[in-house]
């Protein structure tokens, strides 16, 4: 699935970006959980309905949570970097 589709398909978007840098910028809407909290709140990513659409500021972090969450069985992909996310969402809006 795009992320075009994802996003039209009301997928949740969560940065995984520390809170400070998340303070400096987001997309609308999103959910800030940084990557060192991700494997004690997989709870939270199992309650969320629906795709999960992961961001940071490149891809790399975003990647790794990706990567564990889906071990896990939780429905996500990696977005990459949140500007090219908030441009998608743009498009889709």
């Amino acid at each position: 699935m795009t992320l075009t589709e994802l996003l039209e398909n009301g997928a949740t978007i969560v940065d995984v970006r520390t809170e400070a840098e998340f303070m400096g910028g987001n997309v609308t809407n999103s959910i800030n959980i940084p990557l060192n909290e991700v494997p004690e709140r997989v709870s939270e990513f199992k309650a969320i309905e629906g795709p999960i659409v992961l961001c940071c500021l490149s891809g790399g972090r975003s990647g790794q949570a990706t990567a564990f969450l889906q071990a896990q069985g939780v429905e996500c992909y990696n977005s990459g970097g949140w500007m090219d996310v908030n441009h998608a969402v743009g498009q889709v809006s």
